[in-house]
């Protein structure tokens, strides 16, 4: 079975849209089958966006999906927005998302910030933990490497999906990790790049 972090959903497409609010504005994101948390933005992503700190520069929404993280935060915030993702589809629906909500936000299909360029005052993401430690890891060292200095990775995880392990990884990439919030059993980190 094919899952949201493949590159070419195989199953077919049935899309389905709906809104959120957020920051007293509303926002209509259209979803499909294949793409993470389809219907709906999910409490990990919800959670990350309300502990986040008022935002500014160049910005990427990594593991985009359908783009609520990207277009949500574009609509509210003064950032140079870009948003990637492995599955295409998703991109897609990212680009058109980002178009019927009226932002600027350009929407690559990127394995990790293979096809991304330049630097970021910040990423933030919600990874995708079911494709496992090794892919996670790896995209959390590649943040690493395109933050700019004072730079700051924002991220939700799960305890029972390795939140204590991933801060302790964390801890060896970055010169400063914190935790912005903690609520049923999700963990809101910002890792600060020296």
């Amino acid at each position: 079975m094919q899952q949201y972090f493949s590159a070419d959903p195989a199953c077919e497409s049935r899309p389905v849209s709906y809104t959120f609010e957020w920051k007293d504005r509303s926002f209509s994101f259209k979803t499909d089958s294949g793409v993470f948390s389809k219907g709906e933005t999910d409490f990990g992503t919800e959670l990350l966006l309300n502990a986040l700190p008022p935002l500014t520069g160049r910005t990427l929404d990594l593991g985009c999906g359908f783009g609520v993280i990207g277009v949500c935060l574009a609509a509210v915030y003064p950032v140079d927005m870009v948003m990637c993702d492995v599955n295409r589809r998703a991109v897609a629906l990212a680009e058109e998302n980002a178009r019927s909500n009226g932002v600027t936000a350009q929407a690559l299909e990127s394995d990790g910030l293979t096809r991304v360029e330049g630097q970021f005052s910040q990423i933030v993401t919600n990874p995708p933990i079911r494709a496992g430690k090794q892919v996670i890891y790896s995209l959390f060292a590649q943040a690493h490497e395109r933050l700019l200095p004072g730079g700051r990775l924002f991220l939700v995880i799960r305890r029972q999906q390795g939140a204590e392990s991933a801060a302790r990884y964390l801890s060896d990439l970055f010169s400063r990790v914190d935790t912005l919030e903690r609520k049923k059993g999700f963990y809101v980190f910002a890792c600060t790049k020296n």
